[in-house]
């Protein structure tokens, strides 16, 4: 599955689509029963594209497939994000305060070297996706007392989470895997601060064009299985 996209879902079609690699991969002699029991196993339990993708890391991967186009490193995946234009800008924001509400930065903004984002009683949102940044080192601290943050980024970015919660939580979830990696000229992503009776959280998530760039692959292949289906259909 995708090294770029590690944290997205895996659907049943895309564990039986490795589940079927795997099979081949026994009946062409590349690998050994216990070792594809083991595998499969681990497919058909695998809940993202980042668990499914070392199953066949080491096999070949049948040309024109999703499983070929999503295996393909970071740094040469279609649309990988140029990070040597999106560091080094002007901020547009060096912080965000919010009281009895909630504040949002999204979208194209350029995230400051120091960014202090503060809620209290209040929630905000900070979403990394397609942002800028000013340099390539950036700190952002979040402060919530019984209020909450939320942090979004990229899966091709370091992040590293060093805040904790008093009767609250601060955390990460979906750090990049080995296979992943770092996109080459990514900022680095400190977040630090505290959460007091609230939460900080840390997610990774897809740009909106990764989405639509394996929705598209998708259905190239079922287009692709259907046409040769009915291929078969008219020799039979």
């Amino acid at each position: 599955m995708t090294s770029d996209l590690p944290d997205m879902r895996a659907s049943d079609a895309e564990r039986e689509q490795i589940a079927e690699r795997l099979r081949d991969a026994v009946a062409e002699g590349r690998l050994g029963m216990d070792e594809f029991e083991e595998r499969l196993d681990a497919a058909y339990k695998a809940r993202t594209h980042g668990e499914l993708v070392p199953l066949v890391r080491d096999l070949p991967a049948p040309g024109g497939s999703t499983t070929a186009a999503l295996a393909a490193t970071p740094a040469a995946a279609e649309g990988a994000v140029d990070y040597s234009r999106r560091v080094g800008q002007p901020a547009t924001s060096k912080g965000a305060f919010a009281f009895w509400g909630g504040f949002g930065r999204k979208g194209t903004w350029t995230v400051a070297r120091n960014f202090t984002a503060v809620a209290l009683q209040a929630g905000g949102e900070i979403d990394l996706r397609e942002a800028n940044f000013e340099d390539h080192d950036i700190v952002i601290r979040c402060i919530t007392i019984m209020g909450g943050i939320q942090v979004t980024v990229p899966p091709d970015i370091q992040v590293d989470v060093r805040g904790f919660g008093f009767m609250g939580g601060f955390g990460e979830a979906g750090s990049p895997t080995a296979e992943t990696g770092i996109a080459p000229g990514a900022p680095r992503v400190t977040i630090t601060g505290f959460a007091l009776m609230g939460g900080v959280g840390v997610e990774r998530k897809l740009r909106r064009a990764d989405k639509q760039r394996l929705k598209e692959a998708r259905r190239r292949e079922r287009l692709e299985k259907r046409e040769g289906g009915e291929t078969r259909g008219e020799l039979d």
